[in-house]
């Protein structure tokens, strides 16, 4: 015969369930943690936004060869930042060629001319059919916010575009007006050049099956291309930061030095000459605040 619980180990019990129930299911973060921060990331595992004390950004004045980019992505964002229509926008081409640099470095900027506008959260490609969630927390709220997702593409039979695409301009809702979307991306269309032509080849009626796939990033408004950079470009990267963080070292002296550099990386690029100053500052005992 089973011996019946006593009242103070089922209250301990009743307990222990309520707690693990508020482990596996944590609340809603407050309207006012919203302001806690100026950037947040988006955890789809329990629907949370986590502040980011802070971001890891580069001075809007030290990304060289990117100053249209740059301007148009500014003046699109500044509009945002004032209550004015602003697009979607997609950052694509070249690998560290700066493109999600310039999306934080442009936060950082008009946050500085209008403190607390805007609000900056990354999504993980992984993490976008939870998007309309995280859209819905966002809708209510007084603030501004710009939704970041990094390297975004699809592949094979990925649907996950099919859901952002709704998202953004196709659903019933729509975006709500106080969020844009900016996404960096080495694919023009987010898709594979070779799926994209699979689909031309295969499908009964071709043009529709392309349409479909590559619809996706006409819901971004503003393109912005980014390209391998030349030599001088590559020289003027790595000149401002030699003389933003103070390395003191002779202009004669480090040139050579970043011509070996990227002969052995076998590219040039704001990354690549962010690395050698990286490796040059190492060298000469100096940190990079």
């Amino acid at each position: 015969m089973t011996k019946p619980i006593s009242e103070p180990d089922l209250t301990r019990l009743l307990e222990r369930i309520a707690d693990a129930l508020d482990r596996a299911n944590p609340p809603a973060a407050a309207e006012q943690d919203l302001i806690a921060a100026d950037a947040f990331v988006w955890h789809a595992d329990g629907s949370r936004l986590s502040p980011v004390p802070k971001v890891s950004r580069v001075d809007i004045m030290l990304l060289r060869g990117i100053e249209l980019q740059r301007e148009q992505l500014l003046e699109n964002t500044r509009r945002f930042a004032n209550g004015f229509p602003a697009n979607n926008a997609l950052l694509w081409g070249s690998r560290g060629a700066g493109k999600s640099s310039l999306v934080k470095a442009v936060h950082a900027s008009v946050n500085a001319e209008i403190p607390g506008s805007l609000g900056l959260v990354e999504i993980h490609r992984e993490d976008i059919p939870t998007l309309p969630f995280l859209l819905d927390r966002l809708r209510g709220t007084d603030r501004r916010w710009i939704l970041f997702c990094d390297d975004l593409s699809f592949d094979g039979e990925d649907a996950a575009y099919k859901s952002l695409k709704a998202v953004l301009e196709g659903g019933i809702e729509g975006r709500p007006e106080n969020v844009v979307f900016y996404a960096t991306s080495n694919r023009r269309h987010l898709m594979p050049r070779d799926m994209i032509e699979n689909e031309r080849s295969t499908a009964i009626n071709p043009s529709e099956a392309v349409e479909e796939k590559v619809s996706l990033s006409d819901r971004f408004g503003l393109w912005l291309g980014f390209h391998n950079c030349d030599q001088q470009t590559y020289f003027d990267m790595i000149r401002g930061y030699v003389e933003a963080h103070d390395l003191g070292i002779a202009e004669e002296d480090w040139k050579p030095r970043a011509v070996e550099w990227t002969v052995t990386r076998g590219a040039r690029s704001g990354r690549v000459a962010w690395q050698f100053v990286q490796d040059l500052a190492g060298s000469l005992g100096k940190r990079l605040d």
